[in-house]
């Protein structure tokens, strides 16, 4: 019988990194508006706190792959969770715009994790689980999005509330600090039970440390399958480490061009479609159609709970299906959910009735009461119009103070199918573009380019997530919310196109099997 408890149980551990980076990741979405209105963020600014950490997962990305292969799998972990812990602390305690971005930009160098993390697991399982296990740390990731939501909806209840300790310990006035604080939690924990896994085996053989393979691999399997597994690695693993730029050239040939492809077609299209604007950005995707900051908050949760599930669904197929097919079925849900939101948002219209403006009365000055009613009944068919005449009555300080509550007054559309949407396009990605791009990745490389190869897909990955999330606030004000998810809908069209027509199966096979097959 295969021993595949020591595995789970060292996967889990690696995979905590997953939960912390999820948890980092999502947090910002209900923190963001408290920070904006405390540090008086412009649109460009609020977008560059919340993509800060993917640009410093970028520069990390670009060097981490190297200090893998280098120093091994278990020592890079450790200082990536280090880095967890420092920028959680810093983040919690910044005292002004600069330093939260530097303090987010550290916990985004930790974002390397989600690449290392996928190595580790893929080397130390065995080829008909592996998919498995490597999904065990999406779905952490997903676990880290779905904690986060729950304590950002639990610190908005508590600032609301009339408890004494509440006021003392300043939850009520540092509502945001509390939500980043959070993380200092998870981040410490990962850091000390890192202390007990193992080298990764195959790494181990990479350096010639033949006995100490042998013993790591007597832990994972039973006797008979640790014979055959290693004798598998001997005749693959090349004991010599080659030099860095010899390893570099090897990647820019032409035997590698196939899998850079491959890696770079699905790394982009996981981001490109938007989902991580989802994550980031959930709460106030949910106030643009006027349900209310605390009904925002609590859609946010169903979407953390609906990632779980259908994260689940794609570790109970993606080793029975194949990762093609769930590939196309998730990118086919991703367009149809994204048109959903686009022809939602559309239909909306924005109209400031007399009751509406007088209920204001109560939380803003009367002189900005008065200017609204140069608007009363007036219908904006476009939400970036009706924001804009907002903005000019009332200043920007005042619209983005009171943004929620305004739009819940004015706006009337289906809410209910912009969830649906939202949620369709939260599941459709959950089973295919979120996990199986990282089991992809762990895959499709040769193992002594492995950590290399993941860091140059890995940074187109992060680019495009950058990007995208720093873009958000500007296309939201500029070309309103419709023509955004449009957007995303014809960048996942695109990937299902490229993906049908290109990406090879890899189900079932083992890393030296694919590496003889991709290389060629």
């Amino acid at each position: 019988m295969i021993k595949t408890s020591p595995t789970l149980y060292y996967t889990l551990i690696v995979s905590l990194g997953g939960f912390i980076f999820g948890f980092d990741a999502s947090v910002i979405s209900g923190a963001i508006g408290f920070i904006g209105n405390d540090f008086q963020l412009s649109a460009w600014q609020q977008g560059f706190v919340v993509s800060s950490p993917t640009l410093g997962g970028i520069i990390a990305t670009l060097t981490a792959g190297a200090i893998c292969d280098a120093y091994g799998r278990r020592k890079t972990l450790k200082i990536i969770a280090f880095l967890y812990l420092l920028s959680a602390c810093a983040s919690a305690f910044a005292t002004d715009y600069w330093m939260l971005v530097t303090a987010r930009f550290i916990g985004g160098m930790a974002f390397c994790s989600l690449m290392i993390a996928p190595i580790y697991i893929a080397e130390i399982s065995l080829p008909e689980s592996r998919g498995k296990m490597v999904s065990v740390n999406q779905l952490n990731i997903v676990l880290g999005f779905s904690v986060s939501y729950f304590s950002n909806y639990y610190f908005l209840q508590l600032s609301q509330s009339d408890l004494m300790w509440v006021s003392e310990w300043g939850i009520d006035s540092n509502v945001w600090r509390w939500m980043l604080g959070m993380e200092m939690v998870p981040a410490l924990l990962w850091f000390v039970l890192l202390f007990t896994i193992p080298r990764s085996p195959r790494w181990l053989l990479l350096k010639g440390r033949d006995d100490e393979a042998k013993t790591v691999l007597s832990k994972l399997f039973s006797e008979d399958r640790v014979k055959s597994e290693l004798s598998t690695l001997n005749a693959n693993v090349d004991t010599h480490t080659e030099p860095l730029w010899t390893r570099l050239r090897f990647l820019f040939s032409k035997r590698m061009r196939f899998p850079i492809l491959i890696g770079l077609l699905v790394g982009i299209s996981q981001q490109v479609t938007g989902i991580n604007v989802i994550f980031f950005y959930a709460p106030t995707i949910f106030e643009q159609s006027g349900v209310g900051t605390n009904a925002a908050f609590m859609q946010a949760v169903w979407i953390g709970i609906v990632n779980v599930v259908f994260t689940l669904v794609a570790m109970a197929t993606i080793d029975k299906f194949g990762r093609k097919p769930l590939l196309l079925i998730g990118l086919t849900g991703v367009v149809i959910s994204m048109a959903i939101c686009s022809w939602g948002f559309k239909q909306a219209t924005y109209t400031l009735n007399e009751t509406s403006i007088v209920s204001l009365s109560e939380t803003l000055e009367q002189q900005e009461v008065t200017s609204l009613k140069s608007i009363q009944d007036q219908t904006f068919s476009s939400d970036v119009e009706f924001k804009n005449t907002l903005i000019s009555l009332l200043g920007e300080k005042t619209f983005n103070a009171h943004q929620g509550e305004l739009l819940k007054l004015a706006t009337k559309m289906n809410a209910t199918l912009i969830l649906a949407g939202i949620i369709g396009f939260v599941a459709s990605f959950a089973m295919s573009l979120g996990p199986v791009m990282w089991v992809l990745f762990s895959e499709i490389f040769p193992n002594h380019v492995r950590g290399i190869a993941i860091s140059l897909v890995g940074v187109a990955n992060s680019a495009v997530s950058f990007l995208v999330q720093l873009v958000f606030p500007w296309e939201l004000a500029t070309l309103g919310a419709a023509f955004t998810f449009l957007v995303y809908g014809a960048m996942a069209f695109l990937g299902l196109i490229l993906v049908y027509l290109f990406l090879p199966e890899t189900k079932g096979k083992s890393l030296e099997a694919l590496e003889a097959s991709l290389t060629r």
